[in-house]
């Protein structure tokens, strides 16, 4: 790692982009893009994350960054200690080369230094007199016992040593998340419905199951959309992933875990009035679908076109919420309609009214791991895991059925 690295990514995190800290560094962004990507190897940590076509900080790099803006303030007092213009491009300074540098100068010889480190005095003097001219000024000074440090290496060893430590901080938080990232099993899942939901009961159960099987080898779970879980297993954020489609994607490997049944939930007046005529009760009342991202969103759309004509889908009302929490209180408590799982909404304090809609609309969950990358026997030990209490939860409430036209 070096100076120059160092400031261009703490000029990165300060504007939010490669492209804006490069008009402020008068950098090409091609350069910048290179030094985020040696900063992110050296941490063993992503900076940014890529959402559709804009990059976000992601929560480790704004956990980081004041550390990165305090080793960016030691570069600075630094060339302010030697006399350089700080409006000047920082140098590229190894932080290796800095700190032999105040290895040298706590003990006075090159000859010692190099024996410590097992270098040739030849190449660490040649690395010292790189270090003279990028700061543009001397460090050393011969004498017969040694070397003595000049006036201006006296002002910035305890800088140097100050940024020595910072970096440390760095790469040691860096060094224990790559080891705790090695030991760590990750799994991705589709958001949970609630406390109550099928996904959440089995995540649990797994999750106690694991640690009880497995303490030496703790098991990470992350929640997010299908979409995203897909694009965290081809990047290998993900070991395995329970997704809310009944499709094994192509590149991977898995099974179906489980299928739930799908109801129309909503208002008891509504559905009593008008359950019998589902197109005029689409049409009534608003319906909240979660994010197109989502499984479960793709089995309300198939309803939505299996029961509606082209007329009657453009007079009904989809309202997007990416929360499906936040979904069923529309449901409960300001008359929405919405396409759930019954066994999730059964289990709420009292759960919304609702219409079962047939066997050919279920939310299904398969887990899901990349091929040749995840043992398949770890996959089948998951899944066991999270059905390990499956008897023992209590039966899902009877609903009405009714079976749409096209289904």
């Amino acid at each position: 790692m070096d100076m120059a690295t160092i400031a261009l990514v703490d000029a990165v995190l300060r504007e939010g982009g490669v492209r804006r800290a490069a008009t402020r560094c008068g950098r090409a962004p091609s350069s910048v893009s290179a030094a985020v990507k040696r900063f992110e190897q050296a941490i063993s940590m992503p900076l940014f994350r890529r959402e559709e076509t804009a990059l976000v900080v992601t929560l480790e790099a704004r956990a980081r960054a004041v550390d990165v803006e305090e080793a960016t303030g030691k570069i600075t007092a630094i060339l302010e200690g030697v006399g350089r213009e700080t409006t000047a491009p920082v140098p590229p300074i190894g932080l290796v080369a800095l700190d032999r540098f105040v290895r040298i100068a706590r003990s006075g010889s090159i000859r010692a230094t190099a024996k410590a480190l097992g270098l040739g005095q030849p190449q660490l003097t040649r690395q010292m007199a790189d270090l003279e001219r990028h700061l543009g000024t001397r460090l050393f000074e011969r004498s017969h016992g040694g070397v003595l440090c000049t006036p201006t290496a006296e002002r910035i060893i305890p800088l140097s040593e100050a940024l020595l430590d910072i970096w440390a901080r760095l790469t040691h938080a860096s060094a224990d998340r790559f080891r705790r990232d090695v030991a760590t099993w990750r799994l991705g899942a589709v958001m949970p419905l609630g406390p109550e939901s099928e996904i959440a009961r089995m995540l649990a159960a797994l999750t106690a199951n694991w640690h009880r099987a497995r303490p030496r080898q703790p098991l990470f779970i992350s929640s997010t959309t299908a979409d995203e879980l897909l694009v965290g297993l081809r990047s290998r954020r993900f070991d395995a992933a329970l997704l809310d489609v009944a499709e094994i994607p192509a590149d991977c490997e898995g099974r179906l875990v489980s299928q739930t049944p799908l109801v129309l939930a909503g208002p008891a007046s509504a559905l009593s009035e008008l359950g019998g005529n589902l197109p005029r009760l689409l049409a009534a009342c608003p319906i909240a679908v979660p994010s197109v991202r989502s499984g479960l969103r793709r089995e309300a759309a198939r309803f939505l076109d299996d029961t509606l004509d082209e007329a009657e889908r453009r007079r009904i009302t989809l309202v997007e919420v990416d929360s499906i929490p936040v979904i069923i209180n529309l449901v409960r408590q300001h008359g929405y309609l919405s396409v759930l799982p019954q066994s999730s909404l059964a289990r709420v304090h009292r759960p919304p009214a609702m219409i079962r809609l047939g066997p050919a609309y279920r939310q299904s969950l398969t887990l899901v791991w990349p091929r040749g990358a995840f043992a398949a026997e770890i996959g089948e030990l998951m899944i066991s895991m999270m059905k390990m209490s499956a008897e023992t939860r209590p039966p899902a409430e009877s609903v009405p059925d009714h079976r749409p036209p096209n289904a």
